[in-house]
């Protein structure tokens, strides 16, 4: 009996299980809040010079102290970070006296002595009533540091990661969860009352961090609680949250223009998911492992009794648990590390395409999501387009991947938002319609090729090193997040260059990936050895590169492997048309190799 099979004894879809995936990913509506958080918070404001120290006692008009303040740049527009060394009286007598957009033109050009913002800067705050850059007046010179913000929280998520992947294997899923929500709410609290802009970063990275390990062990629990048979429904329920999340974000931030209460706003559901987390049964699957056979026979007769099978759940008996886990068991005591993804020459290859897809996916992802204000457009109805389009990018990237297959999908949505976001170069600042219309399409392609990237990966890494090759990938992705805010300062020198290099690099992943093998109807690898053994599908034919037989049981245990392992992969897409026709994929096979 396997500990499936134990599941469906005490109700493998039952209250509790409804219960328990309800209340684990409510806290995943807000995690997309986090992470776009620094589009609202930061959000740059009109700015200009603060006018003369001399002139404040003066009774001259706002539009009058900045006529004789600030100069006007190429556009016609205030300088943003210059002014007049000295008023410039006469700039204001020729205003009375005649057109004042010919004299101010004419007269206050780059001839005059001009000097920084010496006395500060004056913020036109009819959008918002502030937010970080004018409380901390991050411009001009200071303007990298909100980059950095956004760079020093994507380093808390790479941080969080790791560190909590590693305690939740050693202390259990459910204490993860609970000390993650705790402190996501008291760093989001502190980050939100904060009186510096350095503090503001460090609550920000441990905000980062504690949204690692909330997101891991909630899916991991999730994951472990929940039946092979509806696991494809909740991934894909799951994975939309984060759009829903996108959704909220931009609804929430609409109604509250200050940057602490926003961020308090989007903080503060963690504290309600901390006190109801204290509810959750840790994974059966996971004591058993430890060696706590007696609390995951408690945690199942519990189970039983929420789903009003007490009687049921009677019947489990310790012998019958440890039997249903004695192949993971065994499994378990196998040693790989991060090295085996190199050592072979399948492996290799394959490790550095897939680090490159992931990596230029979240990088470009990142630098389009993260830069609302470039495109002209209220950033609050952008917010709304940009998260709306993840629904339909991730509806027909999942029909294309189950009839075009893997590799041409990852190909063409990488190559497409490449495509897209070059475009956009192109397009005057003036367009402004059509330059939104591009970033939407850029946009959509990226989510899309996130859903793509997530079940390739876990299809294409054998079961042995499967968690340390998606959690190699990951880390890719969550450097490209940290590195793409930090691109978008070389507008400051080469206006088009953070463009050229989001939209490059999709295309140049896109290229690469051409050299990852098909997967589609290709049983799951168990073994590095499997890898290398694999079937490849090159242009609709299957290439087999070492001619191996494949015996009726190992083609069946592959069958019961592919099912049983998809979820994790499936978790950001629902592909409900794999789980219908695996029965045909594994007949398929077994037509091929009779025996």
């Amino acid at each position: 009996m396997a500990f499936g099979d134990l599941l469906e004894q005490v109700g493998a879809t039952g209250r509790f299980q409804v219960l328990h995936v309800t209340f684990l990913c409510l806290p995943m509506f807000m995690m997309a809040s986090q992470n776009l958080l620094q589009n609202f918070v930061a959000a740059v404001p009109p700015h200009y010079c603060s006018e003369h120290r001399n002139l404040s006692q003066s009774q001259l008009s706002p539009e009058e102290a900045l006529l004789i303040t600030v100069p006007l740049d190429k556009s016609g527009k205030p300088e943003r970070c210059q002014r007049y060394i000295a008023p410039q009286w006469h700039l204001l007598a020729k205003n009375r006296t005649s057109n004042p957009e010919e004299e101010e033109n004419t007269d206050s050009g780059f001839d005059v002595d001009l000097q920084g913002c010496t006395d500060g800067w004056s913020y036109n705050m009819t959008e918002m009533t502030s937010t970080i850059i004018s409380d901390w007046h991050l411009v001009c010179d200071l303007r990298p540091l909100k980059q950095m913000a956004q760079t020093i929280y994507m380093g808390g998520v790479l941080v969080g990661s790791i560190v909590f992947g590693s305690l939740a294997d050693r202390y259990g899923r459910r204490i993860l969860v609970l000390i993650s929500n705790l402190v996501m709410a008291i760093g989001g609290t502190c980050a939100a009352f904060s009186t510096s802009f350095s503090l503001f970063c460090l609550f920000r990275f441990v905000c980062g961090m504690a949204l690692s390990g909330s997101g891991l062990n909630s899916l991991s629990l999730i994951l472990e609680w929940i039946p092979t048979r509806v696991r494809t429904v909740v991934g894909t329920g799951t994975g939309y949250c984060y759009t829903i999340g996108q959704l909220i974000l931009a609804a929430i931030a609409y109604f509250t223009r200050d940057w602490r209460r926003l961020t308090l706003a989007v903080s503060l559901p963690f504290y309600v998911s901390f006190l109801y987390s204290w509810w959750f049964l840790e994974s059966a699957r996971w004591l058993v492992l430890k060696n706590k056979s007696e609390q995951a026979l408690k945690n199942l007769k519990s189970v039983a009794r929420i789903n009003g099978r007490s009687e049921e759940g009677n019947k489990i008996d310790l012998e019958m648990l440890q039997e249903s886990m004695k192949k993971e068991l065994s499994c378990s005591q196998g040693s790989y590390s991060m090295l085996d993804l190199f050592r072979t020459p399948t492996m290799r290859t394959m490790t550095i395409c897939l680090s490159a897809v992931w990596l230029s996916t979240s990088f470009a992802y990142y630098g389009l999501a993260m830069d609302l204000q470039k495109f002209g457009v209220d950033i609050y109805l952008i917010q709304v387009i940009f998260g709306a389009v993840d629904i339909p990018a991730k509806v027909v990237i999942t029909l294309s991947m189950c009839f075009a297959g893997r590799r041409p999908s990852q190909c063409a949505a990488l190559i497409m938002a490449g495509v897209a976001i070059l475009l956009n170069l192109v397009v005057p600042y003036e367009k402004q319609t059509a330059r939104t219309c591009l970033a939407v399409v850029g946009k959509g392609c990226l989510a899309a090729s996130f859903s793509c990237c997530y079940l390739y990966a876990g299809e294409l890494f054998p079961t042995v090193i499967r968690q340390s090759g998606m959690g190699w990938v990951s880390m890719m992705a969550r450097i490209g997040a940290m590195v793409a805010p930090m691109v978008l300062l070389l507008d400051d020198y080469i206006p088009w260059l953070p463009g050229l290099i989001y939209g490059g690099a999709p295309i140049l992943s896109g290229v690469a990936a051409i050299f990852l093998p098909e997967t589609l109807g290709v049983p799951l690898p168990d073994t590095i050895q499997d890898v290398e053994d694999r079937v490849w599908h090159i242009g609709g034919k299957e290439n087999n590169v070492h001619n191996v037989v494949r015996t009726e049981t190992r083609i069946q245990e592959e069958k019961r492997t592919y099912i049983q392992n998809n979820f994790f992969y499936y978790q950001m897409q629902g592909i409900w048309e794999e789980l219908q026709n695996v029965t045909k994929k594994g007949n398929s096979i077994l037509a091929r190799y009779p025996g």
